[in-house]
């Protein structure tokens, strides 16, 4: 079953083509060419992305199973916390206004400071079966995960820190409201890719209607029509920039596709 989404209205940058993509209802080794979108929060499409795939709500649940949290990858992270709250379970505050779903969340360890995916997993489900976390190559804003996760399963613990979750909520203030995908590069080790752009002169650098944030310089935000190109000229020069002033190679932590 295939499903017609309009990425520049189903994006969170608000960039793409209308384009069909298959509805994914059951778990299929047959879809593993496919690639994911989840709630597309970190994906830049570009007009001639490769065959794409979104998970059904048959895979938006949470439940717990003895001294598991299991949850579908097609699950909003918000809903998550909210679950957690009125759970009373510890672990998940991170997650909140952390756009997205736990199968995106899970593939690239998501993550706020100190606290990420990595440290509550416990086991992701692919067509093969059941991967423990210990497996999955899980890094700073990364993974080796090659297949569609389709669930996965978090530690059990009690005691939800509202405390925490406001000190996790200020961190945000600085990120802009225009639409976005997130932060356009990881952090280089040491140092803060934000920090690098803005030094290198682009704070605020637009191209047609695609610009570096004023707020945040790791923010790549849509000022009404942007488009992909536009998008890519300003990425590429910042890579430009701060490779030739810092000898650091920037790389993207949103996904281009």
């Amino acid at each position: 079953m295939k499903k017609i989404i309009d990425f520049s209205r189903y994006s969170s940058i608000k960039i793409g083509p209308k384009i069909a993509v298959e509805v994914i209802k059951s778990i299929d080794p047959s879809y593993e060419d496919l690639f994911l979108i989840g709630g597309a929060n970190n994906l830049l499409l570009s007009p001639s992305p490769p065959p794409l795939a979104i998970l059904s709500k048959n895979f938006d649940y949470i439940c717990i199973k003895e001294d598991e949290l299991v949850i579908g990858a097609r699950t909003p992270t918000g809903k998550v916390v909210s679950f957690a709250k009125r759970h009373d379970l510890a672990g998940f505050e991170f997650l909140s206004k952390l756009p997205g779903t736990i199968g995106g969340a899970v593939k690239m360890n998501a993550g706020v400071k100190e606290y990420e995916i990595k440290d509550i997993l416990l086991w992701v489900r692919t067509y093969t079966g059941k991967i423990p976390a210990s497996k999955l190559g899980l890094a700073y804003r990364t993974s080796k995960i090659d297949s569609i996760v389709y669930e996965a399963g978090f530690r059990l613990q009690r005691g939800f820190d509202s405390e925490l979750l406001q000190k996790l909520l200020q961190l945000r203030t600085n990120q802009p409201k225009a639409p976005s995908a997130g932060s356009i590069f990881k952090n280089p080790p040491g140092d803060f890719a934000g920090r690098l752009i803005e030094a290198v002169g682009l704070k605020g650098k637009r191209v047609g209607n695609m610009a570096i944030s004023n707020t945040h310089a790791n923010f790549l935000v849509n000022l009404g029509g942007g488009t992909y190109e536009e998008a890519m000229i300003l990425i590429n020069e910042a890579k430009e920039r701060v490779l030739a002033k810092y000898g650091i190679h920037l790389e993207e932590e949103i996904i281009i596709l």
